[in-house]
């Protein structure tokens, strides 16, 4: 289901310009965020014009919009507008801020200039600077450009990420497993710094749950998904055992207040259930809810950020990166056991063993072609904490086990001697549909410094700007 975002609608004016003007222009704006269909909240009840001029009208909106719950705000400048109230109101809230004022018309016959909206944006940038506050600009436009939805659509996404990044909380089934050292995370600093939240339980009370659903045959719904998505290639008991890990992990993920799961995928699962819980990650994948391998918190935290900035539309593969393409000089296989979400597969995967074990519960099938993927990584070591993130494509390749795609990237050298000097793994993770200028955008809100895998900052730039 895709996110819903609510807006607050802050449109603002100063005295020595029109008035009505200004009124006519935040009434004009209203009625485009309506026909656009956005949920928006309104301060017409917080004074006769509906505008913020007045530091009286401060503590009024943000009660109103801490009230009504709104996940980012807009300070239309409907003429100059009031820059030092609109930081106030800002700085108050601590959300995303979209800074947009409507391009002024022509001056009148006489000389006189009714709005001076652009100068006002430009005195507001700076005082939201001031006020240290972090915010989005669109490009001073008009209502019926179509960059004005554009920029709009995007804020909103960038406000989901936000919003996700800010109420992470993981279950944790397991420890990482010994031998990966690489998927170590901090705990402490993650809930200090950015209040991620994990929720850690041993796999005994994993396995006890997936044992009661067994005995009940609780896990019915996953079952027929199985074996109506997949050409199940293993013993049926042991499906049904896949099926019951998948309704487990949802259970508990939902028992503790997650939104996503890592889990310790081997080697002690194997010795308890006697499968791999690669299909079962792929189920709740499949549901928006995602279960990254080898307890990587770190790629459980990128997988969020990647389907929020998708607006939970689209989603996610988490994925190794691998072994050079044999042909491609710039291509790569992304590849993983067979946790990825069926929905994503270039045909009907099978249910079988995964590569590199003996035990059944894995899928294998090519995952369906891409020509603009986002490939994105949250890491961080030593106190430092980036996002890699840049731009893929599919790419024919051999064939092999596991869920799997070739991609090409522009340079792999570079993207390769980034991962390799950190603080990046070898994991990462993929959407169908290209929210790096997202991403790069919900940097600023988040405290994290965006890495760009290849030379387009000033491309992003370019694009969020309005060009």
């Amino acid at each position: 289901m895709a996110a819903h975002i609510k807006l607050g609608f802050v449109p603002t004016r100063r005295s020595v310009f029109s008035a009505p003007d200004a009124i006519k222009y935040r009434n004009l704006t209203a009625d485009r965020l309506k026909e656009l269909g956005i949920d928006f909240v309104d301060i017409t009840d917080i004074n006769s014009e509906g505008l913020l001029f007045d530091d009286s009208h401060v503590g009024k909106i943000v009660e109103k919009f801490r009230r009504e719950k709104v996940d980012g705000i807009i300070l239309a400048h409907c003429n100059f507008g009031t820059e030092y109230l609109c930081a106030r109101v800002a700085k108050e809230l601590g959300l995303p801020v979209l800074l947009w004022g409507p391009l002024d018309e022509a001056p009148l016959p006489d000389g006189t200039r009714l709005r001076d909206t652009q100068c006002g944006l430009f005195a507001t940038g700076k005082v939201l600077r001031r006020f240290r506050v972090p915010f989005t600009y669109l490009t001073n436009c008009r209502l019926s450009d179509p960059v004005f939805e554009r920029g709009l659509r995007d804020f909103m996404a960038v406000c989901n990420v936000v919003r996700t990044f800010r109420h992470i909380r993981i279950l944790q089934m397991g420890p990482r497993p010994f031998d990966f050292w690489t998927t170590m995370c901090n705990e402490g600093e993650l809930l200090e710094r950015f209040n991620i939240q994990l929720s850690p339980i041993p796999l005994p009370e994993l396995t006890r749950e997936v044992r009661r659903l067994l005995a009940e045959h609780g896990a019915q719904e996953e079952l027929k998904f199985l074996q109506d998505h997949t050409i199940v290639k293993i013993n049926p008991n042991k499906v049904e055992t896949v099926a019951a890990l998948a309704k487990a992990m949802k259970n508990l993920i939902e028992k503790y207040g997650c939104q996503a799961g890592a889990i310790q995928c081997w080697t002690a699962l194997q010795g308890e259930l006697g499968i791999m819980p690669c299909a079962a990650n792929a189920i709740l994948n499949d549901l928006g809810i995602p279960v990254v391998c080898e307890t990587d918190i770190h790629g459980a935290i990128t997988a969020l950020l990647a389907e929020a900035a998708c607006m939970n539309d689209s989603r996610s593969f988490f994925a190794d990166w691998t072994v050079r393409h044999p042909t491609n000089p710039n291509g790569e296989l992304l590849q993983h056991c067979g946790p990825w979400p069926i929905s994503i597969a270039k045909e009907k995967p099978e249910l079988t063993c995964p590569i590199a074990f003996d035990d059944e519960g894995s899928l294998s099938a090519e995952a369906k072609p891409g020509d603009k993927l986002t490939l994105i990584r949250f890491d961080g070591d030593n106190g430092e904490y980036s996002l890699l993130l840049g731009n893929a494509k599919s790419v024919e390749g051999p064939k092999i086990l596991g869920t799997y795609m070739w991609v090409e990237v522009e340079n792999i050298k570079r993207l390769e001697e980034k991962i390799v000097t950190g603080p990046y793994i070898h994991h990462c993770v993929g959407v169908y549909k290209d929210v790096v200028p997202i991403l790069y955008e919900a940097c600023k809100y988040i405290g994290i410094k965006p890495d760009l895998y290849d030379p387009i900052e000033e491309d992003v730039k370019a694009y969020l700007r309005g060009e």
